[in-house]
């Protein structure tokens, strides 16, 4: 399963991830960076070390889980 991960800067300096499942490939990154902007002017967000407030990363990532037979 592939996630789009967002990374912010909080107030704090703390990073925050918002993960978003199956996103569409390819990326655009220019959506993508218009987004993370919209985000933090608008406040959409809010963590427990205050607003996000600069754009850190972004990231696709991919996790395999393949199962053992007991």
């Amino acid at each position: 399963m592939k996630k789009l991960e967002l990374k912010f800067l909080n107030e704090e300096g703390s990073i925050v991830t918002i993960s978003l499942d199956e996103p569409v490939e390819p990326t655009d990154q220019i959506a993508i960076h218009a987004a993370m902007d919209a985000i933090i002017a608008e406040s959409c967000f809010y963590s427990s070390g205050g607003n996000l407030v600069e754009k850190k990363q972004a990231r696709i990532v991919e996790r395999n889980v393949f199962d053992i037979e007991l």
